[in-house]
């Protein structure tokens, strides 16, 4: 088969660069590793861990906020079995959907690993052994990340877990101890907190999320130790972890550089990803590699050798599924010689722990690094209607904008629905709004959203109303 775009890896990167592809005419294929579509995000990621995510809130609430709402309940227990199951189903409906809009953009769609021959051809190597080729004009490599081991801390899935384990346990642990304290390993914390495990996380730096604003890291760490009891240890650095049957003993040293240890019955190691090229035979192609296992690439996404290109993952920039969608849309747009853009610096990141923590934009501490003349504007929770009415009160929305211009720079919140609400920030920086702008724009009420709007209001010469 002769093809005129082939994809590797079937990701929301490599699905969505497939279908823009498709719908711009191009003969295109998609060839998977696994026998099912969807990649890391969709199997063992963004949507099983946000399936877990709801169904331990459901339980934390009902344990802990339910009574105060007038709603009685005896005799709640967790049934893993079942939120599991359903887990489950969650992403074989994702995985069905995706198979579906291959078939309605007709997509060939081919199982196995794929890999080049050369810079044109490549080779199909399915579970079984059995190899087939076809021909292609260009290629979208999209395979995507897998997580980051430490060598001196080895991974024996059993009780020393990656995220792909601890989205099947059977039980809930008595005592989590997470190595990271960034996003997977926050989230993945929280659904076992809620649960009735003890957490505890140790971090190599001295805040958790640190590449967001400093603001947001402080507010969630003061949550999560208040609400589900996290333990935080920062500025340790982990030296072993060894299984002792039910037991795992951690080891690390803490500031005063003395060793201490660590006991739980399950140990998550979240201390990031790295880009997964192994396989693909880039070296038969002639394909460049970049810095830590990436893919070099230019501006156009393109590689070294012309025609192939590499989004997502694989390529710089930050490790988010809408950031590698964003990129498959752009490769395929500049494959028929349209003019695609991506601002970069306006692709949101989300923590779904609750409250739900959202930034888009310059931080705080960037602008200052900058030297960059801005004015801060915050707005709390605790001061929204909408929000005492759900008793999501914890958390802040904070927007910077320029001092001179009012445009707005940056917009850091932690909330209620933030990872929702962050879309309004993105819009009015994409149309480069003023904190003025949304200051004027009506906002229903009562709605979280309000918090922006106040925040605007607080930015804009100090004009916040309800505080």
């Amino acid at each position: 088969m002769k093809y005129d775009v082939t994809v590797i890896g079937s990701g929301p990167g490599g699905y969505v660069a497939a279908i823009r592809c498709a719908q711009l005419g191009l003969k295109t294929a998609i060839i998977e590793k696994y026998n099912v579509l969807g990649g890391t995000c969709l199997n063992v990621g963004c949507i099983p861990s946000k399936a877990l995510l709801d169904s331990s809130e459901h339980y934390h609430n009902a344990a802990h906020t339910f009574k105060t709402h007038g709603i009685e309940l005896n005799d709640l227990q967790v049934n893993m079995e079942q939120m599991i199951k359903r887990k489950g189903e969650v992403v074989k409906s994702n995985n069905d959907g995706i198979a579906f809009l291959m078939k309605k953009n007709k997509i060939d769609t081919y199982y196995g690993l794929g890999s080049f021959v050369n810079k044109n051809t490549i080779k199909i190597t399915d579970a079984e052994g059995k190899e087939q080729q076809i021909e292609t004009d260009k290629t979208i490599i999209a395979t995507g990340s897998k997580p980051t081991a430490l060598p001196f801390l080895p991974i024996d899935k059993q009780r020393i877990i990656t995220s792909t384990e601890a989205l099947t346990l059977t039980e809930v642990p008595k005592n989590l101890i997470v190595i990271g304290g960034g996003v997977i390993g926050l989230e993945l914390g929280s659904v076992y907190a809620r649960l009735g495990a003890k957490v505890q996380v140790i971090e190599y730096m001295d805040a958790i999320i640190p590449t967001m604003d400093r603001a947001l890291g402080k507010e969630l760490q003061r949550v999560l130790k208040k609400t589900l009891g996290f333990e935080f240890f920062f500025n340790h650095k982990v030296t072993g972890a060894t299984n002792e049957g039910e037991v795992v003993k951690v080891t690390a040293e803490n500031p005063k550089g003395e060793v201490v240890t660590f006991e739980g019955d399950y140990v998550l190691v979240s201390v990031g990803r790295k880009p997964y090229t192994e396989g693909l035979g880039l070296e038969n192609a002639g394909v460049q590699m970049g810095e830590r296992g990436m893919i070099a690439v230019n501006d156009h996404l393109e590689t070294n050798v012309p025609g192939i290109y590499a989004i997502g993952d694989v390529v710089r920039g930050a490790m988010l599924a809408h950031k590698a969608e964003e990129e498959g849309v752009l490769v395929a747009e500049t494959i028929v010689g349209q003019k695609p853009h991506i601002n970069y610096n306006l692709i949101p990141g989300v923590v779904y722990t609750w409250p739900e923590v959202a930034g888009v934009g310059f931080t705080e501490e960037q602008l200052k690094e900058q030297g960059r003349a801005y004015k801060s504007g915050s707005f709390p929770f605790k001061a929204s209607g909408r929000a005492k009415a759900s008793m999501d009160t914890d958390g802040f929305v904070k927007v910077l904008a320029d001092k001179n211009t009012d445009e707005i720079l940056g917009v850091h919140m932690i909330g209620p629905r933030a990872a929702d609400m962050i879309a309004e920030a993105v819009v009015a920086m994409e149309f480069r709004a003023s904190a003025e702008d949304i200051a004027r724009m009506s906002h229903a009420h009562p709605t979280y959203t309000e918090a922006m709007k106040e925040a605007c209001l607080a930015a804009t010469e100090n004009r916040a109303l309800h505080i």
